[in-house]
């Protein structure tokens, strides 16, 4: 699937061919931290398939309970989170594995999660929602 997205402030924008049987959520306290909600869902997509159309990427890196090194790449003037990829480098030969933040694409309705990770992170309330009173807007 062809997609496409950027960052809040229109710096940053990109394409990517995705199987939408890769979206996941993940619960892990980073994710929760990062994103400041409770849950992020990413869509996993080779090096090869990610392409930046504009703007450049700042990179934090950090270190998960894993003991891995993941480099969160953003926008450096809104700070929107693009993606996150393994900080070291991969077998010679073999692209990276990005993490494209599903909030960043334009198509993020078709992208509906398969899975989901870190699970014993979740915040308990989260089957709760359906019985939340809503409002179509503010």
């Amino acid at each position: 699937m062809n997609i496409d997205g950027g960052c809040h402030c229109g710096r940053v924008t990109f394409h990517a061919v995705v199987d939408p049987e890769r979206v996941m959520i993940c619960n892990c306290t980073d994710c929760q931290t990062l994103s400041g909600s409770p849950f992020r869902v990413v869509v996993r997509v080779s090096e090869d398939e990610f392409h930046l159309e504009s703007g450049a990427l700042k990179t934090y890196v950090k270190t998960g309970e894993s003991g891995k090194k993941r480099a969160q790449r953003f926008c450096p003037e809104c700070g929107t989170h693009i993606y996150a990829t393994s900080a070291e480098a991969t077998a010679e030969g073999e692209p990276r594995r990005f993490g494209i933040r599903v909030g960043t694409i334009r198509q993020r309705r078709d992208l509906v999660p398969k899975r989901q990770f870190w699970h014993r992170s979740a915040q308990p309330w989260l089957g709760e929602l359906a019985s939340i009173p809503t409002a179509e807007t503010q």
